[in-house]
């Protein structure tokens, strides 16, 4: 399995969005690693990815420590990511691809997800210039080595595959916001890593806690219908290789 690096908006963002192909990466004794854009790494919400990343396998949190750009608690005295630099967040994504130099990049789509969160369409525009300029040796040369992933995948959600999860955020009011099922390459089955998953999900114990929330939204799903909805993670494809990359599961 090649080397895998999750680059996500916050907290929660990696085992909703990809716990099943980290878990699936980390039992093929593939290095895993995921850095978190916002949220202060001395706040509760640090705790609990901690939690979740051992679950999943993931070694320790790498946080970047900006502000939510909904939640003023997350990094008081720190900007908002929405607020700083965008070459300042592309510059310190450089240094952790250079530091992990991962075969595979993981992050948001375009869209922000299903819910386009300005954190998240924020965090898709850094790690996609991030992942071109950290093989780049001119660029960002107090960064380290050059280091040029071989692909570059966004999770996605596809309108065919948003059944379970469109609904329930609409329930409690938020817009769903999904891509054509062209555009999502890559679908991959994380059924035998499911259980993990759900566990680094409920590792995000404030989140699931509160009504709004995916993860509080999912515990109170019944099991089968969360299965259903977690089952399987998709992702588009934006760096391809020489020769297309495999329909059902990441390749460099």
């Amino acid at each position: 399995m090649p080397s895998l690096l999750g680059v996500f908006g916050h907290p929660d963002d990696e085992s909703l969005l990809a716990g099943g192909v980290l878990a699936q990466h980390a039992a093929g004794h593939a290095r895993t690693g995921v850095v978190t854009l916002t949220w202060s790494p001395d706040s509760p919400r640090a705790a609990e990815l901690a939690d979740a990343l051992r679950l999943l396998g993931a070694g320790p949190p790498r946080m970047l420590g900006y502000g939510d750009a909904r939640n003023p608690r997350a990094a008081p005295g720190r900007p908002r990511l929405v607020d700083a630099p965008l070459d300042e967040v592309v510059s310190a994504l450089v240094r952790r691809i250079r530091s992990f130099r991962p075969d595979v990049v993981v992050t948001h789509d375009a869209v922000g997800q299903l819910t386009g969160h300005p954190d998240h369409r924020r965090t898709h525009q850094a790690a996609l210039l991030a992942v071109h300029e950290a093989g780049i040796a001119r660029l960002h040369p107090e960064a380290g080595e050059p280091w040029r992933p071989g692909a570059l995948y966004c999770a996605t959600h596809p309108e065919s595959g948003a059944d379970g999860l469109g609904p329930l955020l609409e329930s409690v009011g938020k817009q769903v916001l999904t891509v054509p099922d062209a555009y999502a390459t890559t679908a991959v089955d994380v059924t035998p890593w499911l259980e993990r998953k759900w566990s680094a999900i409920l590792a995000h114990r404030g989140e699931v806690a509160r009504e709004r929330p995916l993860p509080g939204l999912l515990a109170r799903l019944p099991e089968e219908a969360r299965r259903a909805a977690l089952a399987t993670e998709y992702f588009t494809r934006l760096t391809p290789g020489p020769v297309p990359g495999a329909p059902h599961r990441l390749t460099p």
